[in-house]
């Protein structure tokens, strides 16, 4: 018996599931929004209650920090050879890319412009307790931060070891040595895809332990907004209503402001034809939140616009890596709000330095549940780590956030294919302006609104659950035949 027991098994293994799992991330939204209303009942009705659940909040903050380091360091690893790969796909994929980078960036810059003139969170007061404090900093008061801003940063990024940034959870040091990792892997050629296949198998389990973290979510939430109700009241609840008004007026802003006038300058098209060929897509995405199940229809009306199919190939899948332009925003602005609702404003190098962080550890990370959160919490790390304890806070209102965050990353990637068709000559531009004036309706196809595979296009996959880089990938094979 043990003789045919080890002629069938060559090593460890691990059961499949009999069916497949279900996507229920939408009873994780619910969770958290009942959670909020309940944080803030309790801190109303019962102030000196609520206070003493601010354990709760901390509690879930240190789980994420427990989890930074090595999803930046995975991400970054990884992102570094999407990069690579999609610079070397012809001069589509090196423009796309250049055009995504400064974009995003771009787009992180008007997050803390707005952020510095709107100062969202002032006026209220989230600081958490010095237990607290103690809790969430630990050795990061003296390793972890970079008060000083560019200046510090600089003196501080180079490890004492290879793994002390990863022991003390200093951010900018695991940033520093996966920049280092991934480039050497990236000159060793053929022998380096054993090293990355193993940092991407590394990542699927990174990222599977922080989704369950993500599940306590509504945990964290609860007790972040009761304690911050019952210390401020009503006025918390204000500066976060400021803070959403002013993050979807700054998206639309960027939208029809910033790369409408890009769009108008270098092709003159009008970004409000645009928009309204895009239409069903945009209430898609809106119902589900998520820009990524757009992505087919996306592609295909890309091709019907008169952008060549190998462009479209190339430039959508990268763009929902490199271009996520409302996810930029959001992401500077929460970190403003965060620092000035718990008096530790940000100075302007410390803000350049933490945006220096944020594009760097954003690359790569799109379309992975929690990949924002966890680039959030790390640029406040990397300036004051006494600032994690604000991520539990804002994450609440989060679900009513990513709605306008989806809708700017997708019209980013669809004025980004246009840009790069008309910048490579595959732009049918006639034919663009006839489909845009409506002379050339768009027929519906059935499989339109399903992610997934279709007809004429490549598949692109979810990233989050189908495969271990995190940046979509496109089969360039499918165009030859």
């Amino acid at each position: 018996m043990a003789e045919s027991y080890t002629s069938r098994s060559s090593g460890p293994r691990i059961a499949e599931p009999k069916k497949p799992r279900k996507d229920r991330t939408h009873w994780l939204y619910i969770g958290v929004i009942i959670a909020i209303v309940a944080g803030i009942t309790l801190g109303v009705t019962a102030p000196g209650v609520a206070v003493n659940f601010e354990f709760l909040g901390t509690w879930f903050i240190k789980m994420i920090k427990m989890i930074i380091t090595p999803v930046i360091f995975c991400t970054i690893v990884l992102g570094i050879g999407s990069v690579r790969s999609a610079a070397t796909v012809g001069k589509a994929g090196g423009m796309a890319l250049a055009y995504f980078i400064t974009m995003s960036t771009f787009a992180l810059a008007i997050g803390l412009v707005v952020g510095n003139f709107v100062h969202p969170g002032t006026g209220t007061n989230i600081s958490p307790s010095e237990e607290a404090v103690k809790h969430l900093v630990g050795d990061s008061a003296s390793h972890g931060s970079s008060g000083g801003g560019l200046s510090a940063m600089l003196l501080d990024i180079v490890p004492n070891t290879f793994f002390s940034g990863f022991v003390s959870g200093n951010i900018l040091q695991v940033l520093a040595t996966a920049l280092v990792v991934g480039f050497a892997v990236q000159t060793m050629g053929s022998k380096g895809e054993p090293i990355l296949s193993f940092v991407a198998h590394l990542q699927k389990l990174v990222f599977k332990i922080l989704t369950w973290i993500l599940w306590l979510a509504p945990v964290g939430a609860f007790g972040a907004m009761a304690a911050a109700v019952g210390k401020s009241g009503w006025g918390v609840v204000l500066q976060l209503a400021m803070l959403m008004l002013a993050f979807y007026i700054t998206c639309i802003i960027f939208i029809f402001g910033v790369l409408g006038l890009v769009l108008y300058v270098f092709t003159g098209l009008n970004v409000f034809k645009l928009m309204k060929y895009l239409g069903r897509e945009f209430l898609l995405i809106f119902a589900t939140s998520s820009s990524e199940s757009a992505l087919p229809n996306l592609m295909r009306k890309m091709e019907h616009v008169g952008v060549d199919k190998s462009t479209v190939g190339i430039v959508v899948p990268t763009g929902y890596s490199f271009n996520l332009d409302g996810t930029a925003i959001y992401l500077t602005m929460s970190a403003i709000f965060i620092a000035n609702a718990m008096h530790t404003p940000l100075s302007i190098g410390e803000q350049i330095g933490m945006l220096v962080v944020m594009i760097i550890a954003s690359k790569g990370a799109a379309g992975v549940s929690g990949a924002g959160l966890a680039t959030l919490a790390a640029g406040l790390q990397s300036q004051h780590a006494e600032l994690l304890g604000g991520v539990a806070f804002v994450m609440g209102i989060d679900k009513f956030m990513s709605e306008a965050r989806a809708l700017t990353n997708f019209a980013g990637n669809s004025i980004a294919t246009i840009l790069v068709g008309k910048w490579t000559g595959t732009l049918d531009k006639q034919r663009c302006r006839d489909v845009l004036d409506g002379k050339i309706p768009y027929v519906p196809q059935d499989d339109d609104d399903k992610p997934g595979s279709f007809r004429r296009s490549p598949s692109v996959v979810n990233p989050a659950q189908d495969r271990l880089q995190p940046t979509p990938q496109v089969d360039l094979d499918a165009y030859k035949r």
